[in-house]
């Protein structure tokens, strides 16, 4: 399974208690489970309502990855 590093901000940081990781997946969504698994359901809640981009480009849970790509999980944002 490939290796890419991952990106969290705000919430998602906090939950994981630091702000880049490293997580062997095939797709964005067996990514987001794992981290999960990791992370408990506080970040699950947050990361899929949130965005997640691959190298720039936002995508969907049945985007495959190749490894070596820079993944970036934004939770959703609250304004006033």
């Amino acid at each position: 399974m490939p290796a890419v590093s991952v990106l969290l901000f705000a919430s998602l940081r906090e939950s994981a208690g630091a702000s880049r990781v490293e997580v062997e997946a095939s797709t964005v969504g067996g990514l987001l489970a794992t981290l999960a698994e990791r992370h408990g359901e506080g970040f699950a809640r947050a990361a899929a309502l949130g965005s997640v981009i691959v190298d720039g480009e936002r995508v969907g849970p049945e985007r495959a990855l190749r490894g070596g790509e820079e993944v970036a999980i934004l939770p959703p944002v609250s304004g006033g």
